[in-house]
């Protein structure tokens, strides 16, 4: 390790080495005096051009000078420069949420990611704190299969949209007998795609305000359970897939959230929903309350035990008749617990374009108000 601390005290010991005056390596270098002092006393830095002179001189690698440089403008910098939090909160928030997207969707009351100050004002008000410094991102569950068990700073801020927006919502007190008998008519549904189009008003009679709020960038969200109160449950859902059984999986899903009394605590954050390998016993219970309501499980699991690998056309569409149900549903069952997602591919089929038209939505080019 180098004993010295700063460049011009190397070149003090190299001149005293020598028996040289400050004058004289001046002239050999061929600088002014007052410019020599300056470099000694630490006043002026050393250049690399400097450096390379001062190598030629001595024969001591500039870099020696250079790194003694280095270290003395940050030691220096350490005393002067006083921390500032707000930067490493800044860094935090702006390396986990894609600002320009939420700027965009209507998120943020921001025209430009450049205004800092406004930027960081329309954050804080949408967390509902007073500065950036005081984020506390909601308390949550995160039911995933491969980022872990916290939620992303992306995933949080959709959660949080979701929430915003139930609140401008004017619902009924939730009725749990009310639900339950629901499930029927709901069912009813099953039938056809465009039919989806009576479900948030369904639920919405139930006390259930259902919340469309299109995802954000690799956030990799289904859906959401959370409560506003006891009396205020709110699904939120992403539609991420255009999909008919996934809607219906993923609604039925969160809707046994609800039914359970999950995420009262905690809202229940479902990120790439896996009815097969979810170990938490509530992810368990709403993923076999949702696969039993798509397609009865007994029969699924007898058609596949059957009938792989080849799958038959004509036995799936006789499958699909016996059950009653869309064939879509059908399909991304077996596609499901298969793994096989090339089977049936042609009988899915789209269900955003029935849904949203009627239902609270976020996103997809539309902005829900928000007082």
């Amino acid at each position: 390790m180098d004993e010295h601390k700063t460049p011009g005290q190397l070149i003090e010991t190299l001149l005293s080495e020598r028996g040289w005056t400050q004058r004289l390596l001046a002239a050999v270098l061929d600088i002014s005096e007052s410019t020599t002092n300056k470099l000694i006393s630490g006043s002026q830095a050393v250049t690399a051009e400097i450096a390379l002179a001062l190598e030629e001189v001595f024969d001591v690698p500039a870099e020696r000078f250079l790194n003694l440089q280095k270290d003395y403008d940050l030691a220096r910098a350490r005393l002067i420069v006083r921390p500032d939090q707000g930067r490493a909160a800044r860094a935090k928030i702006f390396s986990g949420l894609p600002i320009a997207d939420m700027i965009k969707r209507g998120w943020l009351d921001a025209a430009d990611i450049r205004n800092m100050s406004a930027v960081e004002a329309s954050l804080a008000k949408f967390f509902g704190v007073r500065s950036i410094k005081e984020v506390e991102f909601l308390n949550h569950a995160a039911k995933k299969t491969d980022v872990g068990n916290d939620a992303t700073p992306s995933q949080l801020a959709w959660l949080y949209r979701v929430k915003q927006v139930a609140k401008e919502v004017l619902a009924p007190a939730y009725n749990e007998e009310r639900t339950k008998m629901a499930l029927s008519k709901l069912k009813s549904y099953l039938s056809a795609p465009e039919e989806a189009r009576h479900v948030p008003r369904t639920l919405m009679e139930c006390g259930i305000r259902l919340i469309f709020v299109e995802s954000l960038k690799g956030s990799k969200i289904d859906g959401a359970c959370l409560w506003l109160n006891e009396k205020s449950p709110v699904i939120g859902m992403t539609l991420r897939y255009d999909r008919m059984d996934n809607f219906w999986f993923v609604l039925r899903h969160e809707l046994e959230h609800v039914l359970q009394g999950h995420g009262q605590a905690k809202p229940m954050l479902d990120v790439d929903l896996n009815a097969e390998h979810s170990t938490e016993q509530e992810e368990r219970i709403a993923n076999a309350a949702a696969s039993e309501f798509c397609a009865p499980k007994a029969k699924i699991d007898s058609f596949i035990a059957r009938k792989a690998p080849l799958f038959p056309e004509r036995d799936f569409l006789g499958l699909v008749k016996i059950l009653g149900i869309h064939p879509s549903l059908v399909a991304g069952q077996i596609q499901f617990k298969t793994g096989r997602y090339e089977l049936f591919r042609g009988h899915l089929a789209k269900i955003r374009a029935h849904v949203l038209p009627n239902a609270i939505v976020d996103g997809w080019g539309d902005i829900a108000p928000i007082s």
